[in-house]
């Protein structure tokens, strides 16, 4: 009789050859020692206060200064002043010139730049859009925006193009650039409308400099990457040309880097966009202005009524560009790249329509040609909000959901990270960054979680992070759900386009008002908006990455007899393995963004520090809050974003 003999154990050393066994062994070797010295030098749990730095004094100081000398040190006014008066020269000469054009003009302007861009479909797309903008009352919000927008693309794109030459040209500025540039991303819009503030005051300077702050990094980024990436081939040919090296930039690199640079140009204005409604609240005007004023008054429908001709704005601009960038333009654009008659001929139409409407004094959107849609869609709301908020049967009301949220999962992930000692919480920072990347990643995350301590913010920034954890995890699991269908199905993928469009497109703020009428204020309500603003990009990539992996390991494995089901579990996700673990990236950071301006309704918090901190003009407030904001973000991005190990010097 045969006798089954069971496996030999693994031996240590086996074990230690598994790389991720062999790293957490390391940092359990290294906690062993350092766990007990910070245990008996410190104590209690929480962050000890004699490795904390008060920067509320100095930073108190500052913007006391600042007040003070803001009105004559030469300084402001001979700088500051300067560029404050530039900016609402340019603003006001761009909105003043579109106003002139009246709404025909501009509608026929822009539709025939969209035509010599992208061919037809794409300017009676053009065309629509505009006239939407006016029917739904908003054309001369919409102006406002556009204007503030122009000159605040205009300079973030002269910015990033310049910082990008810089980082394109010099590895050691482009060294000393990158984590400018992160910081300039991760650290939240609210943070830096503060210092803003100070200096130029509540306006459109203010508005259009935080803009810039926040639209360049990807310009800089995306140029930097063209230039970087040119054919060495062909440089090498124009050196041997004898070509000098500002000819090389002029005549090789820059062109081959036309497809980055109008990328760069797309992300910007999609930036730029994104920052309208956020500007508002230091007087940008225009289009931002009213959805703020929807959200303090919870008017769900004049906030639709302002937020659909950003998403429309947003939508047209991000066409256009993208087909420039693309190089690829409709039958109309490429018949007219062929014949010039058709280009004048369209040219001349747009200018005479512009012209016709300001001779017959109808530059005006027509009153009667407005349709209120606030009305009704508050008639929806009030039908939603008094039928679902409580009461509902078996299931509850959405209030009841968001209490039960609180209770059940964020006040307990709240508490649990909040009870956990300060130097476990830097361990399991330390286990995860280097289980997914290398040394270098691990310190920064580690060094970057222990910056939040020494600002002072070690609970405030816990409860921050238990909300982003909870959204992060309901949006995977709704995000990649969706993007599974989304990838087995065309159908289903058509049917999302345009939801995943809007949805990407619709300023933050407006995801905020029906969540507060439904769920009242709070901690879960931020988080319910920030699930929503994230989850098309999860659904996005998730799909992308499903559908590029190998069909001919799809078709082996269907040879083998594999159902679907195996087939998605043992092929598709862990072939799209890089793709999702991009999702999770990307779902964290969008979360953070959104939880942040969640301190709005009562998210608490880092978001309400930074929130406080503008309302107040307290800058230590504020851009302590901020600072461990940027911290947390940069920790986060650190412990989901795997690091390459042939590319990672010193892994």
């Amino acid at each position: 009789m045969a006798t089954i003999t069971a496996p030999p154990a693994r031996t240590l050393p086996a074990l230690l050859r598994n790389r991720a066994a062999a790293k957490l062994a390391a940092l359990a070797l290294v906690a062993l020692v350092l766990v007990p010295l910070a245990h008996a030098r410190w104590a209690s749990g929480t962050w000890p206060d004699a490795l904390t730095v008060d920067l509320s004094g100095p930073l108190t100081d500052t913007s006391d200064w600042i007040i003070d000398n803001r009105d004559s040190h030469p300084l402001f006014l001979y700088f500051f002043g300067h560029v404050s008066n530039a900016v609402v020269l340019c603003v006001r000469a761009v909105y003043l010139a579109l106003l002139a054009a009246g709404w025909a003009g501009v509608t026929a302007l822009c539709a025939f730049v969209a035509w010599r861009v992208a061919g037809v479909r794409l300017a009676l797309g053009t065309a629509a859009a505009f006239l939407a903008c006016g029917l739904l009352g908003m054309w001369v919000p919409t102006m406002q925006t556009l204007a503030l927008m122009a000159v605040a693309v205009l300079a973030s794109v002269a910015v990033g193009a310049l910082l990008g030459l810089a980082a394109g040209l010099s590895d050691r500025l482009d060294r000393m650039l990158r984590p400018v540039l992160d910081t300039m991303q991760v650290l939240p819009a609210f943070a830096y409308l503060l210092p803003v503030v100070l200096i130029f005051g509540i306006g459109v300077p203010a508005a259009v400099l935080a803009t810039v702050v926040y639209a360049a990094p990807p310009m800089a980024r995306l140029t930097a990457l063209g230039l970087r990436g040119a054919d060495r081939g062909v440089l090498e040919a124009v050196e041997s040309l004898g070509a000098t090296s500002r000819q090389r930039l002029l005549t090789a690199r820059i062109p081959l880097a036309r497809k980055e640079l109008l990328l760069g140009v797309n992300q910007t204005i999609m930036m730029a966009l994104s920052m309208a409604v956020i500007a508002s609240v230091i007087g940008a005007g225009g289009l931002g202005d009213r959805v703020y004023q929807a959200l303090a008054s919870v008017d769900v429908g004049a906030a639709l009524a302002a937020g659909i001709p950003i998403v429309l704005l947003a939508v047209v601009l991000d066409r256009v560009t993208g087909a420039a960038g693309s190089g690829a333009s409709g039958a109309g654009a490429a018949s007219t790249g062929r014949r010039a008659w058709p280009f004048a001929l369209g040219a001349a139409v747009a200018v005479a329509v512009a012209v016709a409407g300001r001779l017959t004094g109808r530059t005006d959107w027509p009153d009667a040609w407005t349709v209120n849609i606030a009305e009704p869609v508050n008639r929806a709301v009030d039908w939603m909000t008094g039928h679902l908020y409580t009461g509902v049967p078996v299931i509850g009301g959405t209030a009841d959901w968001a209490g039960r949220f609180t209770t059940w999962v964020l006040d307990p992930l709240r508490d649990g990270l909040q009870w956990l000692p300060w130097w476990s919480v830097l361990l399991v920072v330390a286990a995860l960054a280097w289980l997914i990347g290398t040394w270098r990643t691990t310190l920064t995350a580690v060094l970057a979680m222990a910056a939040i301590g020494v600002l002072g913010v070690w609970e405030p920034s816990l409860d921050t992070l238990s909300q982003v954890l909870a959204a992060v995890a309901v949006t995977l699991v709704l995000g990649v759900a969706t993007g599974v269908a989304a990838a087995r199905s065309d159908r289903v993928e058509r049917l999302l386009r345009p939801v995943l469009d809007v949805c990407q497109t619709m300023p933050q703020f407006v995801y905020l008002i029906p969540v507060v009428a439904l769920a009242g204020v709070g901690r879960a309500p931020a988080v319910a908006a920030a699930v929503v603003y994230a989850l098309p990009a999860v659904v996005r990539i998730t799909a992308q990455g499903l559908r590029q992996v190998d069909p001919a390991a799809l078709e082996s494995a269907r040879s083998l007899g594999a159902t679907s089901g195996q087939q998605l579990r043992q092929v598709q996700l862990p072939l799209a393995r890089r793709s999702l673990l991009l999702a999770v990236n990307q779902g964290v950071v969008l979360v953070l963004a959104v939880v942040i301006i969640g301190g709005l309704v009562g998210g608490g918090a880092l978001g309400y520090d930074v929130v406080f901190g503008l309302a107040q003009g307290d800058l230590a407030t504020g851009l302590v809050a901020g600072a461990a904001i940027v911290c947390l973000g940069l920790m986060l991005d650190r412990v989901t974003q795997p690091t390459d190990r042939r590319t990672a010097k010193g892994a």
